[in-house]
């Protein structure tokens, strides 16, 4: 009998604590759900956020080269250790290939595996208090590896891609989905409603002759599952033109669109024309820069961009947490924000976090 009720103890004391967890992550997630009113990204007590973190690379070409999922660490130490920085949120880039299981993907790393492996990251973002962005990074049609950010994704994969990522995440509402990551050289009409494309592209962005998915496309295959989180397009020119973009904007009927924009300092610097523009659109649609990085190991850039930003309420994502390494990262070349997986930030990095260090104090 005595053994009886310590073991109905233990039950029910595996059980209170079952409830509370529960509870807890019910409140976490209720809090964390993200969505666009008007011009600004709210959370879910209504109050506008912006979303300001870090890209975390690797999803994108680890699973494909036959090593692994991910780039380096994604455990909860590793998470710890990126929200030491005061970052709300991570940007996770994906390749199609990998998450469909298809084009000579190893299994092992490709299809349910990759998928689960994947949810599993976004979970333990979630329940660590960060917001995701789940991207598509890098396609290619037919029976093409994709390996290069081709000018639009493919037709014959994409709106599968978003229609089985909006499926898998439909009740998750703390994320948001980045269409496809640098759109290039193509016009607003087929960055609307796709178009095909003849072949060209030079080194791992070389393509066959393909018909490509337009932005409309990839809305119409997310919201086609019921999914109703923010949708993330990215504008011409490797995404950082957003002239056309609130002329061509596609019709999203859950009315949850973003725009994003990337640039990078010496590389790709957003000037008096970009800033414009951005502003413009920011008027009208929240404006996340998806990529904000420095090519010269610097933070003189970013020193200089960060507080405009502040001032008209862009959220931005540095690019990237990986660290250097040799023949793989480097400060300049990623860029990288870190140093190490501890969180040793590269001068670039020094600028970035030291930023939002100063936002968390304000």
């Amino acid at each position: 009998m005595a053994g009886d009720r310590g073991r109905n103890r233990t039950f029910w004391s595996v059980l209170a604590a079952t409830f509370v967890a529960l509870l807890l992550w019910t409140a976490v997630a209720s809090a964390l759900a993200l969505r666009v009113r008007e011009n600004h990204l709210v959370d879910g007590k209504g109050k506008v956020i912006r979303l300001l973190g870090v890209n975390r690379s690797g999803a994108e070409y680890a699973c494909v080269q036959g090593y692994g999922f991910f780039d380096g660490p994604t455990d909860q130490h590793s998470i710890r250790v990126m929200k030491s920085w005061h970052i709300n949120a991570v940007r996770v880039p994906l390749k199609e290939d990998c998450w469909l299981g298809i084009n000579g993907v190893k299994p092992q790393f490709g299809g349910a595996s990759y998928r689960q492996a994947i949810e599993a990251f976004v979970g333990r973002l979630n329940r660590a208090g960060l917001y995701v962005i789940l991207d598509l990074h890098v396609a290619a049609p037919g029976s093409e590896r994709a390996v290069g950010i081709i000018p639009l994704p493919d037709a014959d994969h994409a709106p599968d891609f978003w229609r089985s990522v909006a499926a898998t995440f439909a009740p998750n509402h703390s994320l948001a989905f980045d269409l496809y990551n640098e759109p290039h050289d193509v016009g607003w009409d087929c960055w609307l409603r796709g178009c095909t494309l003849p072949a060209g592209g030079e080194g791992s962005q070389q393509h066959p002759a393909y018909r490509a998915a337009g932005m409309q496309d990839l809305v119409d295959a997310v919201r086609s599952t019921g999914a109703e989180q923010p949708l993330m397009a990215g504008g011409r020119s490797y995404s950082r033109n957003l002239a056309g973009w609130l002329a061509h904007r596609p019709v999203d009927p859950a009315g949850q669109l973003a725009a994003s924009e990337h640039n990078y300092g010496r590389l790709a610097p957003c000037g008096p024309n970009c800033k414009q523009a951005i502003v413009r659109v920011a008027r009208v649609n929240p404006v996340v820069v998806g990529e904000l990085g420095e090519t010269d190991c610097r933070h003189g850039y970013i020193d200089r961009w960060l507080p405009w930003a502040d001032r008209h309420g862009i959220s931005y994502l540095g690019w990237t947490w990986d660290a250097v390494a040799p023949g793989s990262w480097t400060c300049g070349g990623g860029p990288s924000l870190i140093e190490n997986y501890e969180g040793k930030p590269t001068p670039f990095g020094i600028g970035f976090r030291e930023h939002l260090r100063a936002l968390a104090r304000r």
